[in-house]
């Protein structure tokens, strides 16, 4: 609290982790474009090539629980150059109601709309973009939607020192404030990070506040999140809880590759608004497909198969993309090499030296 010293925190609160609740995950993504009349165009950074391209971005807002995740909204973010330029919207078809947005502003519409729809979700998480902007915070603390989201490593937060930068808090931690945590499964094996809380106040927002550092164990690299809780939870979930932002590239990423997301050719608003939302629709789809042939699968998994794997998300999805993708002849030899990685997957012997060969130990 605010007037005592900063406290690291070994686990935030005392109670039992509490059961794993669905999450809302926004983040922004480009569609690289050519031309200047497609709606929302303009140069730009890009994450997706790592330089300066023509694109589109649009915020995204994935829904993330333990059986899968898919798209629920978006919406298209326009520059300033476009918004001030009433005669290039009209000619995009953009809506005379449609004012600059910034990218967390777009993101708090889309929230407040699901959570209004009665979309169930008890976290919500985020990536710098998203965890620096006040205005989205204090949203979720007044709603009573607990969050952890990423800011950057000069973001001040008030402690019980004064207001200090996340990075100077984390370079000040004790050995003994660190602990080691599973990130979850990578393809290297379990991804361990360090982890350290520390009280913080934020403004007058209610419930439970932290910062929760990230530690890379190898080079000491570390990561910052704003957390909050309406009430104490241990470590172990804000840990899960950060680590969920990678559903949603992994959504927009097979909403590409499935539905042809970014590969629309429309310029105007309504035509890009019928395209995304037809793509995020069909992704759905085969999402709750795979997802309930995944479990059907698991369930079936009978003692002859006791050397195979049971079907997983990941796997039934490779082989929908190389069966719709390959001639009929080959489905045979997809359906051999399935089996393949199943098998060598589920050896034991060959799960343990993949491990030690990259140097991760399985929990």
């Amino acid at each position: 609290m605010l007037g005592q010293r900063a406290r690291p925190v070994r686990g935030a609160g005392t109670g039992k982790p509490t059961p794993e609740r669905a999450h809302g995950v926004p983040s922004p993504t480009q569609h690289l474009k050519k031309g200047v009349h497609t709606v929302g165009v303009r140069r730009q950074y890009t994450g997706t090539t790592g330089r300066i391209e023509n694109a589109q971005v649009a915020v995204y807002l994935t829904y993330t629980t333990d059986r899968g995740h898919a798209c629920i909204d978006r919406a298209l973010y326009l520059p300033k150059i476009w918004t001030g330029d009433p005669h290039r919207c009209t000619a995009a078809g953009v809506p005379d109601d449609v004012t600059f947005a910034t990218k967390p502003a777009l993101a708090r519409r889309m929230l407040t709309q699901a959570l209004d729809a009665g979309v169930s979700a008890g976290w919500v998480t985020a990536d710098e973009v998203y965890g620096n902007d006040p205005a989205l915070r204090a949203d979720l603390a007044h709603r009573g939607i607990d969050y952890v989201l990423a800011v950057a490593k000069d973001h001040r937060i008030v402690t019980g020192i004064g207001v200090r930068k996340a990075v100077e808090l984390a370079v000040r931690l004790p050995t003994s404030s660190w602990q080691s945590r599973s990130a979850g499964a990578g393809s290297k094996g379990h991804r361990f990070y360090d982890w350290a809380l520390i009280d913080t106040v934020d403004g007058d927002l209610p419930g439970r506040h932290w910062l929760l550092i990230r530690r890379n164990q190898a080079t000491g690299e570390y990561a910052f999140y704003r957390a909050h809780a309406s009430h104490p939870v241990p470590l172990p979930v804000l840990v899960r809880v950060a680590e969920r932002r990678w559903t949603v590239e992994e959504t927009i990423q097979t909403c590409k590759e499935l539905t042809a997301l970014d590969q629309h050719q429309v310029r105007t608003w309504t035509s890009w608004q019928r395209w995304t939302i037809l793509a995020m629709l069909a992704h759905a789809f085969l999402t709750v497909t795979v997802t309930v042939t995944a479990a059907d699968q698991r369930d079936q998994h009978s003692h002859d198969d006791a050397d195979l794997l049971p079907m997983t998300v990941g796997e039934i999805r490779r082989l929908f993309v190389a069966l719709l993708t390959r001639p009929a002849a080959s489905f045979d030899h997809v359906l051999r090499w399935s089996r393949w990685r199943r098998r060598h997957q589920a050896n034991a012997k060959a799960k343990a030296s993949h491990y030690r060969r990259h140097n991760h130990q399985p929990n």
